[in-house]
C-alpha cells in the first residue's frame, strides 16, 4: 500500500491509497525451479559445486537400493492396443522451394571430399577425447601452408571465420568485406577471388554461396575427360530441381541427352558432398542414462526411479555436532550452512518426487505404446499431464526436458511422449508419431516396383480411419528422410 502526502493537483495535504499484489519468489523456491530444470550430469556438477562451499553437506558413497524396492513404484494396469496413429503439424518445405540453398539438401550422399573425426585404436579400445579439430582450424592450418600474400591471408581468415557448420559463407560477400580491415581497402572482387581458392581446400567446397556453387566446385575437380562431368555441370547450373524430383526423363529431354547419360550424370551428382563442413562437426556424443526405468510386472508397467541417478547428498555429522559448540558469529554461520543444506535436501526430495509422479501419469497415458509400438501412441500435451498431477505446464516442462525413461522399447526422453493429434473417423485421434509408424510399415511394405505414392499412402490412411490429406503425408515423408516414389522406384 502506498500513501501520498499531496492531491493529484499539488495543492492540498491529502491521502491516496494505491493497492499493489505481487508474486514473489522464495530464494528456496527459486532452487526448487533451477534444480527441476536440469539434467542428471548438470544436477551432478550443481551439487558437486555448492558442497564444496558448504561443509554441512557430503556425498554418500554407499549404493543406493536397488530399483525394484517399494519406494518409489507405480502401477499401471496393462492396456489393450489402441487403433489410434498421428500427424505432425510441423511443415517440411520442398527442397525446390527453398532455392537450392545448402541447408535443404538433395538426399545425396556425403563421400567426396568428406573428412571423418573418428578414430579407433587396433588394440581395440575407443581413442581418448582428446580435443577435436573444428573446421576453422582444418582451414586455418592449410592456409599457413599456402603461398598467399598476408594481404590474402587476413582475408581468407575473415572468410574462414564467418563460415557456418555446413562450411557455407551465408553471410554473403558484402557483409565479409565489410568486415575486412578499411587500411586494406578490399573490394568484393578481391574477397570473391580469395574465398574461390578457399572452396578448393580440403573439404572440397567449402566457403561457396549456395548450393549449386558447392556442386560446381566439387565437379570441376574431377578429371575433364570424365563422360558424366559436363552432363553434371549442366545439370547443377540449370537443373537442380529436377534433379531433386529424379525426374531422369524429363531431364534428358531438357538436355537433349540419353537417359542412361543423365542417369550416369545424376549418379556422379548425389556422389558429392552438400555439406562438405559437417564432417569437421565437432559437436560432441551425449550418453545418458535413464532418470526412471519403466518395467512390466504381472501384467502392470512399474515406473521406478533410477538410484544410480539420485544423488547421495547428506549432513555432514561431524560438522553438525560442532554447531554446538561454537559460539558467536561462527555458530550463526553454521547454522545459516545447516539450513541452508537442509533445504537443498528437501528440493532434491521434492524433484524426485515430482519426476517419478510425471513420468508416472506419462506411463498410464502411453502405456499402449509400451505395449504395442509407436503405432499405438496416443496424442498427449502438456496440459493434459499438468492437470492429472495438480502442477503448471511449465513444471511439467521442465521436468521432461532432458530426462529420460528406459523402457523394453528403448530409452527415450520423456517429451518424446507428447505429440499432437488428428482427428479420426470415429471420432477420436491420433498422435503424430503413430502417423509417421503407419506411413513408414506402408513404405517398407510395398512394392519396390510400384511403390505407394503420397495420395495412395494417404487413402490407405484413409481406409485405417486417419483423417489426413496428401500434403500431410508428404511433409511426414520428407521429415522422416523417405525419399518420393519415383526415387524409390528408381532405387529399387
Amino acid at each position: 500500500m502506498n500513501v501520498s502526502s499531496t492531491d493529484p493537483a499539488g495543492m492540498k495535504p491529502g491521502l491516496q491509497f494505491r493497492l499493489n499484489q505481487q508474486l514473489t519468489l522464495t530464494p528456496q523456491l527459486q532452487q526448487a525451479i533451477r534444480l527441476l530444470q536440469l539434467s542428471q550430469l548438470e544436477l551432478e556438477a550443481e551439487l558437486r559445486q555448492i558442497a564444496e562451499g558448504n561443509p554441512l553437506l557430503e556425498f554418500s558413497e554407499d549404493s543406493a537400493s536397488e530399483s525394484d524396492g517399494e519406494n518409489g513404484e507405480f502401477e499401471a494396469p496393462a492396456a489393450e492396443a489402441s487403433a489410434s496413429n498421428d500427424v505432425d503439424a510441423d511443415d517440411v518445405a520442398d527442397w525446390s522451394e527453398s532455392g537450392g540453398r545448402a541447408e535443404e539438401p538433395i538426399d545425396f550422399s556425403s563421400s567426396t571430399g568428406s573428412r571423418s573425426n573418428t578414430a579407433s585404436d587396433d588394440d581395440g579400445f575407443e581413442p581418448q577425447n582428446a580435443a577435436p579439430e573444428t573446421l576453422q582450424e582444418h582451414l586455418l592450418w592449410q592456409l599457413n601452408l599456402t603461398h598467399l600474400s598476408l594481404r590474402e591471408r587476413t582475408i581468407a581468415a575473415i572468410l574462414i571465420d564467418s563460415l557456418n557448420a555446413d562450411g557455407y559463407l551465408t553471410e554473403g560477400l558484402d557483409a565479409v568485406t565489410a568486415a575486412v580491415p578499411a587500411d586494406l581497402k578490399a573490394s568484393v572482387e578481391e574477397v570473391d577471388a580469395v574465398r574461390r581458392q578457399l572452396q578448393r581446400f580440403d573439404p572440397t567446397g567449402v566457403a561457396s554461396l549456395d548450393l549449386r556453387d558447392c556442386l560446381r566446385i566439387q565437379l570441376e575437380q574431377f578429371d575433364p575427360t570424365l563422360p558424366q562431368r559436363e552432363l553434371a555441370l549442366r545439370i547443377v547450373d540449370s537443373e537442380l530441381e529436377l534433379l531433386a524430383r529424379n525426374d531422369i526423363a524429363r531431364l534428358a529431354r531438357r538436355l537433349r541427352a540419353s537417359e542412361d547419360d543423365t542417369h550416369a550424370a545424376a549418379v556422379l551428382i548425389r556422389s558429392l558432398d552438400p555439406r562438405p563442413g559437417a564432417a569437421l562437426d565437432v559437436t560432441p556424443v551425449e550418453y545418458v542414462a535413464p532418470d526412471v526405468y519403466a518395467r512390466k510386472d504381472a501384467g502392470r508397467w512399474r515406473v521406478s526411479l533410477n538410484p544410480d541417478c539420485q544423488p547421495r547428498l547428506g549432513l555432514n555429522q561431524h560438522y553438525c555436532n560442532l554447531i554446538a559448540q561454537a559460539r558467536g558469529d561462527d555458530a550463526s554461520w553454521m547454522r545459516g550452512q545447516l539450513q541452508e543444506a537442509r533445504w537443498l535436501i528437501k528440493s532434491l526430495e521434492s524433484r524426485a518426487e515430482t519426476l517419478l509422479k510425471v513420468a508416472e501419469a506419462i506411463v498410464r497415458r502411453q502405456s499402449a505404446f509400451l505395449d504395442y509400438g509407436p503405432e499405438a501412441m496416443h496424442p498427449l500435451v502438456l496440459r493434459e499431464v499438468a492437470e492429472e498431477v495438480g502442477m503448471h505446464e511449465s513444471t511439467i516442462s521442465r521436468v521432461t526436458t532432458r530426462k529420460y525413461i528406459h523402457t523394453p522399447r528403448g530409452t527415450f526422453e520423456l517429451k518424446h511422449f507428447f505429440s499432437s493429434g488428428v482427428s479420426t473417423e470415429d471420432g477420436g485421434s491420433a498422435s503424430a508419431t503413430a502417423i509417421q509408424a503407419m506411413l513408414r510399415k506402408l513404405v517398407d511394405a510395398e512394392d519396390s516396383r510400384k511403390p505407394l505414392s503420397d495420395q495412395a499412402i494417404a487413402e490407405e490412411l484413409h481406409r485405417k480411419g486417419i483423417q489426413v490429406a496428401r500434403r500431410t503425408v508428404a511433409k511426414y515423408r520428407e521429415a522422416m528422410r523417405i525419399p518420393s516414389s519415383s526415387e524409390r522406384q528408381r532405387a529399387g
